[in-house]
């Protein structure tokens, strides 16, 4: 691979990069109780909790609500980002990347 078509390749995967900064996973738990925003960088953007669908005798079960939000968005943000990195993979081994 020459430089230029590094030079270009390093062009692709920064194009990729912005574009998973400015996508947007959202995941519910507890039936809409807890809401979370982060974008194709795995970085929260925002958690919402409604306060009429929690039981403030079981914060217990909000904690494991935020939690399981947390994960599952931290997922399938790192599923999007692979998927997407995957054609670069291998190229970008023979970078040094």
């Amino acid at each position: 691979m020459n430089r230029f078509d590094q030079a270009k390749m390093l062009l692709k995967v920064k194009k990729l990069q912005k574009e998973l900064q400015k996508m947007t996973i959202e995941v519910e738990e507890g039936d809409g109780a807890v809401k979370i925003e982060i974008t194709g960088e795995q970085k929260v953007k925002k958690i919402s909790i409604d306060p009429a669908a929690v039981d403030l005798n079981d914060i217990h079960q909000l904690e494991r609500w935020v939690e399981d939000a947390v994960k599952e968005a931290l997922q399938q943000s790192q599923k999007i980002a692979a998927e997407k990195m995957q054609p670069f993979m291998g190229m970008l081994g023979d970078l040094g990347l």
